[in-house]
């Protein structure tokens, strides 16, 4: 159960990295940053609606709906605007590792509203996530000599607001996995988010290779990979999930550097190679079974 737990959430992180340089190629392509997180949300919408229609998975309880409506502003509308204005501003690789700051959120999130212990490996691996985000992000400029005026603050926050929008999927997932499939926490929030980005979208005219890549942006990174990722969720505890997909920003930095020739200094792969630390600290400590697993409905056999 835990070793298929960790295998969606890899594959999930796995996709994930392509948010940085599949946002940055629309953007090339002439698509605002903004324009771009508006279509990866629509995209991914129509497919989670055609899944949940198949499915027959579109009961929502009417007392739920504040929370998922909740979720679509914070989880789906910020974090995608934040997360992308971000990949603009510093990058990338830099972007997806900010965006790991979640973890931290999300251990006292679960500690103080799902009631998950805080043992020691996750102090640990959390107290590494976060020196390796700090490596990554403000090494460079301090090892250069030119100080912290020369960091990108409105990307540098950016990002940390990605992070904490990015910890509301872990809390969220675990109040509501039990009680539904994933398509359906999707057919509802998505739309919510695509209205609270819309006021700021300019819409422009856009070319059969942008269309191309706004459409893989919403197959993967957002269909497949929350497909996925829930998936592991419902196996896993909310903070081991997010620390084992902690693995995104450092496949995400590789992508960066192949694609667009981003790099990191020593500091930024020091800082990734302690994020890997936190990962594996994070799976050693695994016990045999994870309390806090939800249990998996009968409709997400189909997701």
């Amino acid at each position: 159960m835990q070793v298929r737990g960790y295998l969606f959430v890899l594959c999930a992180a796995a996709l994930w990295a392509l948010i940085g340089p599949l946002s940055k190629q629309a953007i090339a392509y002439g698509v605002a940053p903004l324009e771009a997180a508006f279509w990866r949300s629509a995209i991914g919408w129509s497919m989670f609606a055609a899944h949940a229609f198949i499915s027959r998975s579109w009961k929502l309880q009417c007392a739920d709906a504040p929370a998922v409506a909740a979720f679509g502003v914070f989880g789906v509308a910020t974090l995608f605007g934040a997360y992308i204005l971000a990949i603009h501003y510093v990058g990338a690789a830099l972007a997806s590792v900010l965006l790991y700051t979640a973890p931290a959120w999300v251990a006292v999130l679960a500690w103080l509203m799902l009631g998950e212990s805080m043992t020691g490996n996750k102090i640990l691996a959390l107290c590494l996530t976060l020196v390796g985000v700090a490596c990554v992000s403000l090494g460079p400029s301090l090892l250069s000599g030119r100080g912290l005026g020369a960091v990108n603050l409105p990307g540098i926050l950016l990002g940390l607001l990605s992070g904490l929008s990015y910890a509301t999927y872990y809390i969220f997932g675990k109040r509501y996995l039990g009680r539904y499939a994933t398509p359906t926490l999707f057919l509802y929030a998505l739309p919510v988010g695509c209205l609270c980005l819309l006021p700021f979208v300019s819409f422009g005219h856009k070319s059969w290779q942008a269309w191309l890549t706004l459409a893989a942006l919403g197959l993967t990174t957002t269909y497949g990979a929350y497909s996925v990722y829930y998936a592991g969720l419902r196996r896993l505890e909310a903070t081991r999930t997010a620390i084992v997909a902690s693995l995104e920003p450092v496949l995400a930095a590789t992508l960066a550097y192949v694609w667009w020739n981003e790099r990191f200094d020593v500091s930024g792969y020091l800082g990734s190679a302690l994020i890997l630390g936190a990962v594996a600290c994070t799976i050693l400590g695994a016990p045999g079974k994870s309390a806090a697993a939800a249990p998996e409905p009968v409709a997400e056999a189909n997701a």
